[in-house]
């Protein structure tokens, strides 16, 4: 089989890839690892809580071979070998491969994952965990970011009993301050789940969670949910450029000039992002790149693995990529520790102000909301939004463009319903 583009991972930066692609009329082909029909991954959470069916989380239709797994890659042939015996021709790779979860080294967690014991990280993953969940059974979510968070107000929904083990100080820790996750936790309790920070597991028995203190968590159900990490597998085999991620260049362009990588298997500029919004970035800028100039139809044929100073010229400028300043937003549903509704939570950049930093805070104990932002200079460094998203949509904006704050609006505006902008 040949393909002008193919596209290993059928998730959500692929698929983006493929339909931008697609309207240019470019022959592309990709390869989906699950047997599912794609689908957004941000939504897992609500298929488990029993709000949303598999069927609404599916992504827009794209040409995608189901059930398929690359195995391997043939730089010199430009081959993609695949587990059912079949391979794809490609004058041009795009590896969106995403990322997978990660499995702490924990005692008792050795090869298969023990009865009982989940990750959180696939369709396939959230079936075994509604199969697995009824009202009234212990359950133990290994982890406190956003993942970990979801997962447990999730299975709360349910009905379950839920104990949330943190290592860290406080929850999302990578996105939140203090106080606003001391806001969190509120509204996690308020749901019932019962949250331990500074609560470091040192193992498993069976579904019992083995503290460090020797403390023993008894269960019936764990979720692991202690951050992804790239799949860099196909890319580290083949011999492309590997760091944390898959390094890429302003182009998306990996150390191999016919390979290209996207969303969270990919490093840019030392940044893994490991969220949506880059993700959906990097393959518009990407569908850009392929279709510009003479792109598809320039490259000499290869008879050698090709170094990166071998790249076709292009006759017209490329577009760049030169990263995503990211906001991530989350709504957790369910009464909040003062109200009567869902908790929504809106955090971009660095809420930790440095010396000579203006930080401005508000906080509304009563109506569980909190709103902080960190000035450094005349630009946005780092905010948090929680309860009361009114003034996301302007602080969105000027976080997004890096614009400079207009001298003329006083820094306590900038918390307002309009941003003061």
């Amino acid at each position: 089989m040949e393909s002008k583009i193919v596209v290993i991972g059928g998730g959500t930066a692929g698929v983006r890839l493929a339909r931008q692609l697609g309207v240019h009329g470019v022959d592309v082909t990709v390869l989906g690892e699950e047997p599912h029909a794609p689908y957004n991954r941000l939504l897992l959470a609500e298929v488990l809580a029993g709000r949303y069916g598999p069927e609404v989380i599916a992504l827009p239709e794209a040409p995608v071979r189901r059930g398929v797994r690359a195995t391997a890659i043939d730089r010199d042939l430009r081959l993609v070998h695949c587990a059912d015996g079949t391979s794809v021709a490609y004058e041009r790779l795009v590896l969106a491969t995403g990322s997978n979860p990660v499995l702490p080294p924990l005692r008792g967690l050795a090869g298969e994952l023990p009865d009982g014991v989940h990750p959180f990280r696939t369709l396939d993953d959230c079936a075994a965990l509604s199969a697995a969940v009824r009202p009234g059974i212990h359950a133990v979510v290994v982890g406190g970011g956003l993942l970990g968070v979801s997962a447990a107000r999730a299975l709360a929904a349910r009905g379950a009993r839920v104990v949330l083990a943190q290592q860290g100080e406080h929850l999302m820790e990578r996105h939140l301050d203090v106080s606003a996750s001391q806001l969190l936790r509120g509204h996690l309790e308020s749901l019932g789940v019962e949250v331990h920070t500074e609560c470091r597991v040192r193992g498993l028995r069976g579904t019992a969670v083995e503290l460090a203190d020797g403390y023993v968590l008894d269960s019936e159900l764990v979720v692991l949910a202690c951050g992804v990490r790239p799949r860099i597998g196909l890319a580290h085999a083949a011999g492309l450029e590997v760091r944390r991620g898959i390094v890429v260049d302003d182009e998306l362009r990996t150390s191999d000039p016919y390979i290209y990588a996207i969303g969270d298997c990919a490093e840019h500029d030392g940044q893994v992002y490991g969220l949506a919004g880059p993700a959906l970035e990097q393959a518009d800028v990407l569908a850009s790149v392929l279709t510009s100039g003479q792109e598809l139809t320039s490259a000499p044929e290869l008879t050698s693995a090709p170094e990166l100073t071998s790249a076709p010229e292009l006759i017209s400028a490329s577009p760049r990529y030169t990263g995503t300043r990211a906001l991530t937003r989350l709504t957790l549903t369910g009464p909040g520790p003062a109200t009567a509704g869902p908790l929504d939570l809106a955090a971009f950049g660095d809420p930790t102000p440095r010396p000579g930093d203006d930080v401005v805070q508000l906080a509304d104990a009563t109506r569980g909301a909190y709103r902080k932002v960190v000035v450094r200079g005349d630009r946005l460094v780092g905010g948090v939004l929680l309860g009361d998203l009114a003034a996301v949509g302007a602080l969105a904006r000027a976080w997004e463009g890096d614009e400079a704050l207009p001298e003329s609006v006083p820094l306590l505006h900038l918390l307002t319903n309009d941003g003061g902008l």
